[in-house]
């Protein structure tokens, strides 16, 4: 994303102030401050009936041609969890119900900036997967087939989310 360098609201000139313990970028005429704040993403954690996970090819960039977890960019207004399940719907046609929070990450994108990624863990209503344009494939996969999710923070997701789940009782 390119910073601006004219205030939105009167077209001056912005200049670097140190305000509010952080380098900002400020209007000298009307004091706008433009502050960089992150921008929201959803990622779907989604499982089948059968304990398998979603994961799709990504036919774009970022992360061209690699395995990922569904998900994008909340739209404004929208709540995390209804962006969690439009972009699960938008990129696989899968719909889904929300389960649980698996967490939130701040992540610096080259391409996008400041991100604030929440992931959702989420229950597919059904597997008939048709994928649009930001895919290349789709499917479920069992955890000794996946295929490789080289995406660090996707990766991470799905170690915190404790797939495939584990026996945690102590046996005898």
């Amino acid at each position: 994303m390119k910073p601006f360098v004219y205030c939105p609201h009167c077209a001056t000139p912005l200049n670097k102030a140190r305000l509010e313990g952080r380098e900002r970028m400020t209007c000298p005429q009307c004091g706008w401050i433009h502050y960089i704040n992150p921008t929201p993403v959803t990622v779907a954690f989604t499982l089948n009936r059968n304990n398998e996970l979603l994961l799709i090819r990504r036919a774009h960039e970022p992360a061209l041609n690699e395995w990922a977890l569904p998900g994008g960019f909340l739209e404004a207004g929208e709540r995390p969890e209804d962006g969690c399940l439009r972009e699960l719907y938008e990129e696989t046609s899968l719909e889904g119900s929300i389960e649980e929070l698996i967490g939130v990450w701040h992540r610096e994108s080259e391409m996008y900036g400041s991100l604030m990624v929440v992931a959702y863990r989420v229950q597919a209503a059904h597997e008939n997967i048709r994928i649009n344009h930001e895919v290349f494939e789709a499917g479920f996969y069992s955890p000794d087939n996946l295929p490789n999710v080289r995406i660090p923070l996707h990766a991470h997701i799905i170690e915190a989310s404790r797939w495939p789940e584990r026996d945690l009782s102590l046996t005898l």
